[in-house]
């Protein structure tokens, strides 16, 4: 079997599928088409011959490699995630295939991928690369980590000499819009740990992540002809505007590693009502409360100078998963000696956003994160290394195989 071939195939396959999650449905998955998707999963799982392969009422794919040994040790899954990102084009995904990038500007439709605007780049001369035509994200968040465990799993099937415990897959619908594994059955899965594969460059493993919260702000404003508004018209852009120069600058374009932010997603208004939608991200719990505190304080005091007419609406999403993982070091130490054993440098690093390993974690599944050997997710810049989806197979692949 050429892992290689078999990556890039798969890979190009499940990108064809348009599975966009959705913010503002109300159903789960939050978009049929997810769905529609997981039915193709399926069927790539029996086609590898694997057991126990289904898809449950919430759209969640499942599937089993039986152990090939006789004795007993830890059950492990891999699991990544099916939908793409609302915030950008998903449809028509049109690959670009760079047998050898020559470490220059990558011009593609509207845009240019340039090695001076994307530093990660210069690590891949020489390398193969998939990129987007320019047009769409790419979609390798999160389907170049489906691949790899597929691709990883039938290596496995194809080769019953090599040795290795029970490993399971799952794959989840809508990660992106925060509910990746809000029914996922953590017993029935029935592992004792799981790593997602979902995102990173090569030899990356994460195992702290941003505590997480969403805040939505109603704004109702008071509307009358502007030529007898004196003293009486409340413009609710406005106290839109008022509202965020009261906010700390504290954004994600202006901090890094370890430094919280809150994230204006969306705003949409007018004179009668405007709406805002932020995420409010910290790694550190205190500072987390401080910053969901600063929104309501600031809420309140523009209720005090505009008579109510302001209502927050602001919910945790997820929190940080060290929390759980900090005492399961042994997972973490697995994970190092596959990278280890794959050739690369193991290396970790705090995700500035969330997994559904975050959730699991606290659902007692412990979960960290592995790399797949993408970057600039969620847009047109978005591209993947070949040689290090390569290498997050060989990482499944030891890790399975270490018995």
């Amino acid at each position: 079997m050429d892992i290689e071939k078999t990556l890039i195939e798969t890979f190009c396959d499940l990108i064809k599928f348009d599975t966009t999650s959705d913010h503002y449905s109300s159903t789960y998955p939050s978009t049929d088409s997810q769905r529609e998707f997981a039915k193709v999963l399926a069927k790539k799982c029996e086609e590898i011959g694997l057991e126990n392969v289904k898809i449950d009422e919430n759209g969640y794919v499942m599937a089993t490699l039986k152990s090939n040994i006789d004795k007993d040790i830890d059950k492990i899954g891999f699991i990544a995630h099916m939908d793409t990102n609302p915030d950008f084009s998903g449809k028509d995904i049109k690959p670009n295939i760079i047998e050898s990038y020559d470490g220059k500007d990558i011009v593609l439709k509207n845009i240019v991928l340039s090695p001076k605007e994307f530093p990660s780049l210069n690590k891949y001369i020489g390398k193969k690369l998939i990129t987007t035509d320019g047009t769409t994200l790419l979609g390798a968040d999160d389907k170049a980590g489906i691949a790899e465990i597929l691709t990883a799993f039938c290596y496995l099937k194809n080769n019953p000499h090599i040795k290795h415990g029970e490993i399971k897959l799952a794959f989840t619908p809508d990660e992106e819009v925060g509910s990746g594994v809000k029914y996922f059955n953590v017993k029935d899965f029935d592992c004792d740990f799981a790593y997602t594969i979902d995102g990173g460059g090569q030899g990356e493993i994460n195992y702290e992540n941003f505590n997480a919260a969403n805040a939505t702000i109603n704004i109702l404003g008071k509307n009358v002809h502007p030529g007898q508004a004196t003293n009486i018209m409340i413009n609710s852009a406005m106290v839109a505007n008022e509202l965020l120069s009261m906010l700390p600058d504290e954004t994600p374009a202006n901090t890094k590693d370890y430094e919280g932010f809150y994230h204006l997603t969306d705003i949409n208004g007018n004179v009668e009502k405007t709406t805002l939608h932020f995420i409010i991200r910290a790694f550190d719990k205190d500072e987390f409360e401080n910053k969901k505190q600063t929104i309501k304080n600031i809420v309140d005091e523009l209720n005090k100078k505009y008579n109510n007419l302001l209502e927050l609406n602001l919910k945790d999403s997820y929190f940080n998963m060290y929390n759980i993982l900090k005492d399961k070091e042994e997972i973490i130490e697995k994970a190092k000696k596959a990278i280890t054993k794959a050739g690369l440098v193991p290396y970790t690093k705090p995700i500035r956003g969330g997994t559904d390993g975050a959730r699991l974690s606290f659902m007692n599944l412990p979960c960290p994160n592995l790399f797949t050997g993408g970057h600039n997710y969620h847009g047109p810049y978005e591209y993947v290394c070949v040689e290090s989806m390569v290498k997050a197979v060989e990482t499944i692949i030891n890790i399975a195989t270490d018995i």
